[in-house]
């Protein structure tokens, strides 16, 4: 099986590096030549463009920036879709959209799937990562074998869209556990508590979360950085609040989100990491929330393992 991968940055760059590093046969299309050229180097092959990747693979990914890039790469690509043919979209996208341009794809014969990832940066690098996958079963059976070595966790969320609500869903979530880990951490500061007493009290406590094991480190240490940045926050916590608005739910939460990270945006820049959204605490306080022996960066240490599908089983 060929694979075409279009979208090399910092989650794409990642998926698409175990599929290479597990011997898929891959081709790459990036709009920054430098990072196909560093593909190229590792042993894959330049794809020209959306068309040609198309044409020439059996399935082609696409992990993008916005619902407005997937739409700009499939307006390339569908004219090349036909029987066969199978479309991955592992972007974090609108579910409208991607059942819009799923509907595209199999009215020219073709499959889609949207499969967006969740578990952060360090793990797509490993392979680690967790993967939703919204598709007809047969079409789910067909990918599981690339899904497992891009993850470790494959769950099949059901028809081609529901992977994207519930991807935003968790962002959402992951975005109020920050903004709240970063509340926690200055009044923990602010009361007069050492910072490195305090993340240990939350880590082995009720309050303790994914976010809060891996960003509060980043966040203490200083550096701030996950590889995600305040612009794509605020396009997640966005396409969430639309899921909510279509389906008529009057949320408290979500707004008030979307209105913090506007502010850190005017503030900071949209391409500030977005743990430094503890900044705007920081300067309101005069607190500077970092603490030694935390590390820069997060980094996955379990070994690379070849993933599975997610069975889910209730009893009762």
């Amino acid at each position: 099986m060929r694979v075409g991968f279009v979208g090399l940055g910092n989650v794409g760059g990642k998926l698409s590096g175990s599929l290479l590093r597990n011997g898929i046969d891959l081709s790459v299309h990036d709009l920054n030549p430098e990072l196909v050229a560093a593909f190229v180097a590792r042993g894959a092959v330049a794809g020209g463009n959306p068309a040609a990747m198309m044409r020439d693979c059996d399935v082609v990914i696409t992990c993008l920036p916005s619902p407005a890039a997937s739409d700009a790469v499939m307006s390339e690509m569908l004219e090349e879709v036909g029987p066969d043919k199978i479309w991955l979209e592992m972007s974090t996208t609108d579910e409208a959209e991607v059942r819009r341009l799923g509907d595209a794809v199999q009215a020219r014969g073709g499959a889609a799937v949207d499969c967006p990832v969740s578990g952060g940066c360090h793990r797509a690098d490993s392979g680690n990562i967790s993967i939703f996958a919204g598709c007809a079963r047969p079409t789910f059976e067909r990918v599981l074998p690339l899904l497992t070595t891009m993850g470790r966790r494959v769950l099949h969320t059901g028809d081609l869209g529901s992977a994207s609500v519930l991807k935003v869903v968790t962002n959402y979530l992951a975005t109020a556990n920050l903004v709240s880990c970063a509340e926690a951490l200055v009044v923990s500061k602010a009361a007069g508590m050492d910072l490195n007493v305090a993340y240990e009290a939350i880590r082995i406590s009720s309050g303790t979360s994914f976010v809060h094991e891996t960003e509060s480190q980043v966040i203490l240490n200083g550096s701030r950085d996950i590889s995600f940045t305040m612009d794509l926050v605020a396009k997640d916590i966005g396409l969430f609040q639309q899921v909510a608005d279509r389906a008529g739910v009057p949320l408290e939460i979500s707004p008030k989100l979307i209105e913090i990270f506007a502010d850190g945006i005017e503030r900071f820049g949209s391409r500030e990491l977005s743990p430094n959204i503890i900044r705007r605490l920081e300067e309101a306080t005069g607190q500077d929330i970092r603490a030694p022996g935390f590390p820069a960066e997060m980094v996955d240490d379990e070994p690379e393992e070849l993933g599975a599908e997610v069975i889910i089983v209730r009893e009762g």
